[in-house]
């Protein structure tokens, strides 16, 4: 199958089906004559074994190395139980920034009332000055998918 007809059976755009080939996430394909690429069912299924770890919010080397695991069937499972369990501590921990982050917003939603002007928002205040309320974090923001193997 061509790269639009796997896109589109895995419902991920070319682009990200391309990038997964880039950074070897995806095998590469073979090519056509013609250079187009030729896409098997193996390159579906592994399509969608990633985008169901994206969804699970599997960072990159995360799901590289479920992809070494599962290419040795035989092999003792604990390595993929360890890893989940490395993310799972992750996705506890992020639950308890947001948990944070939720707070520091509804103390800053509460610094605003209504019939003041942008000058004398409370909200903009709390943001251009230090917020006694305002809990800061030495740690970097979080993009989803972007923390690493092991990381905390």
């Amino acid at each position: 199958m061509k790269i639009g007809d796997i896109s589109k059976r895995a419902n991920i755009p070319v682009e990200t089906v391309r990038y997964y080939e880039k950074i070897g996430l995806l095998p590469e394909p073979d090519r056509t004559t013609s250079g187009y690429r030729s896409y098997r069912q193996a390159h579906l299924d592994r399509l969608l074994f990633i985008k169901r770890c994206r969804n699970l919010d599997m960072a990159q080397n995360e799901i590289r190395e479920l992809i070494l695991l599962a290419e040795n069937p035989e092999a003792d499972c604990s390595g993929v139980d360890a890893l989940l369990a490395r993310h799972l501590h992750h996705v506890r921990e992020r639950r308890r920034e947001l948990a944070s982050l939720e707070q520091t917003l509804e103390k800053l939603q509460q610094a605003c009332t209504e019939g003041r002007t942008v000058q004398e928002c409370g909200i903009l205040d709390g943001l251009s000055t230090e917020f006694d309320a305002l809990e800061t974090s030495n740690k970097p923001n979080h993009v989803p998918g972007a923390h690493g193997q092991g990381h905390s």
